[in-house]
């Protein structure tokens, strides 16, 4: 079981759909005593990796000068990572795989994280839309020898509150626990 989870949220919609799955694992999380540390990274700067491998010469730190050094320190020492994102052209959105591409300063960092999971809201009723952003996770999970937690995935979400009431808010809040 995890004790320290770092969230990441790709939603730029705040207190949307995905902000309320976010919401109901990170109380899930917490309940069972657990530490969540939620990072919305479309709120913050952060650059695309740019490939230079400088982040491998010199233990993690990367050239750029932006906001991700938090989520890079966080993720150090966080037992699991949780990402979460609305579906966006079949993916997640491009805030969050910012984020995700820069994790590649970890890669030759031995950290704690053992555990995995991703929550997906999506504005279409067809849960196939998010078969690419579940392959992309389930290829780092296998890439990073992260245990795979779990993936939710809510459909038909076009209003801003329409996962309220939905069944996936009581799935995340047990994912949380469970993790």
């Amino acid at each position: 079981m995890s004790e320290s989870i770092v969230l990441l949220s790709g939603s730029p919609r705040k207190d949307g759909n995905t902000d309320k799955l976010a919401a109901a694992f990170q109380e899930g999380a917490e309940s069972a005593g657990k530490k969540v540390e939620l990072f919305r990274v479309a709120e913050m700067a952060i650059g695309g990796c740019l490939g230079c491998g400088q982040c491998h010469r010199d233990n993690g730190v990367c050239v750029q000068k932006d906001d991700m050094p938090a989520i890079l320190d966080a993720l150090r020492k966080a037992d699991a990572m949780v990402l979460a994102s609305p579906v966006y052209f079949f993916s997640v959105t491009a805030q969050l795989k910012l984020a995700i591409d820069r994790t590649y300063a970890l890669l030759r960092q031995e950290t704690p994280r053992a555990k995995s999971a991703l929550l997906l809201t999506c504005g279409n009723g067809d849960s196939t839309v998010a078969e690419g952003a579940i392959a992309m996770y389930k290829r780092m999970c296998r890439f990073s020898a992260w245990e795979d937690g779990g993936v939710i995935v809510a459909t038909g979400l076009h209003a801003k509150d329409g996962i309220l009431g939905r069944p996936e808010l009581d799935q995340a809040r047990s994912l949380g626990q469970e993790i």
